[in-house]
């Protein structure tokens, strides 16, 4: 495994407040000046306003070079009213990723993470998807978002007997006003 170098994390520019972001051009600029200022992970989701903020991620990213950003994105959540459109099923893990390729305009994602547990899906169905991309190219590494520990632990284990690539990243929603450990 090689190391990155991140410089800062910031919430996805295209998820931002209407008010805030008007048009896909402000979010250029606010990017532009996220690199300029030394910036190089940009984290988004399928989810973030249903595929719009990979689209304009990916816009952007189309004029830079791919080298000098890491790119992070999750899969989980319902992205249309099709029944097997959810979850993290390898069905829709592989669909998904295919689609937030297209998105990013780019042929592989850095950081992949489950966005929240599944409990409809084997664990194993799971990481062996994420670990199949790995070892295709299309992402560098595999993380999870929003998992308490006893879960991060079992995930853990079931990667590591299984002799899965590793979980890299633990991602979890935290804010000034709520923070998620605070569910759990």
């Amino acid at each position: 495994m090689t190391s990155t170098s991140v410089a800062s994390v910031p919430a996805s520019a295209a998820n931002s407040s209407p008010t805030q972001l008007k048009t896909e051009e402000d979010v250029y600029k606010l990017l532009d000046r996220f690199v300029e200022l030394g910036g190089n992970f940009i984290d988004t989701a399928n989810i973030y306003g249903k595929g719009r903020a990979e689209t304009m991620i990916g816009n952007w990213l189309s004029k830079k070079n791919r080298d000098d950003v890491v790119i992070a994105s999750k899969v989980r959540f319902r992205m249309s009213d099709k029944p097997n459109d959810i979850g993290l099923s390898r069905r829709h893990i592989m669909q998904s990723v295919e689609e937030s390729l297209k998105r990013l305009q780019t042929d592989y994602i850095d950081l992949y993470q489950a966005h929240m547990w599944d409990s409809a899906t084997p664990i194993e169905e799971t990481f062996r998807a994420f670990d199949d991309l790995v070892r295709c190219g299309k992402i560098r590494y595999i993380g999870v978002s929003n998992l308490n520990g006893w879960r991060l632990q079992k995930v853990v284990d079931t990667i590591k007997y299984a002799g899965m690539n590793p979980v890299v990243s633990l991602q979890i929603y935290d804010s000034f006003v709520k923070s998620w450990l605070d569910y759990h």
